[in-house]
């Protein structure tokens, strides 16, 4: 079955849209539904790194899920500071063939486990938070994520104060 060259393109335009411009909007839809978005007073947590650890049987699914992971980190400006592949991990099982006799007989299973890590830095809690669901959601099968988050907080004021402001100098020598 073969198509001539001019039947393709017609089969091509065919499908395509007209182009026209639109310029107009109706702003009145948009001023007479009320807001549901919720402004609150509290403050947005600040975090200083966010390690997620992903581990698959697949080598070939964890390349293509450390692409989609870093592609969407760039395209949200979230700082990557480091991604790299710690080592596999093998277990190894062995069983006998048979299950009750000719002991010199066995068959050697092994399960190994690839791991990529990558690393953020400097990110809001709700930059963090909408990052994380994102690629949680989209976690191929057979792939298992953990994520470590490090919060900065502020330092306490009494941490702040020097401690010998409280307590008198001794001008005793030490013994």
């Amino acid at each position: 079955m073969s198509v001539s060259h001019y039947s393709y393109r017609y089969y091509i335009n065919k499908f395509q849209l007209p182009l026209t411009s639109s310029t107009s909007f109706h702003t009145s839809v948009f001023s007479s539904t009320a807001s549901s978005i919720k402004v609150t007073e509290e403050p947005d947590t600040l975090l200083q790194k966010v390690s997620i650890l992903v581990k698959s049987h697949d080598r070939a699914v964890l390349d293509s899920y450390e692409f989609f992971a870093t592609m969407a980190a760039k395209e949200l400006g979230i700082t990557i500071s480091k991604v790299y592949e710690p080592p596999k991990e093998i277990e190894r099982l062995t069983l006998l063939k048979s299950v009750h006799i000719f002991k010199k007989h066995r068959v050697q299973y092994e399960m190994r486990t690839h791991y990529r890590c990558i690393k953020l830095s400097h990110l809001t809690g709700c930059t963090a938070q909408v990052y994380l669901e994102y690629i949680q959601r989209n976690l191929p099968e057979g792939v298992a994520m953990e994520v470590t988050k490090i919060a900065m907080e502020k330092v306490p004021d009494h941490i702040l104060e020097p401690m010998w402001k409280d307590h008198p100098i001794d001008d005793k020598p030490s013994q």
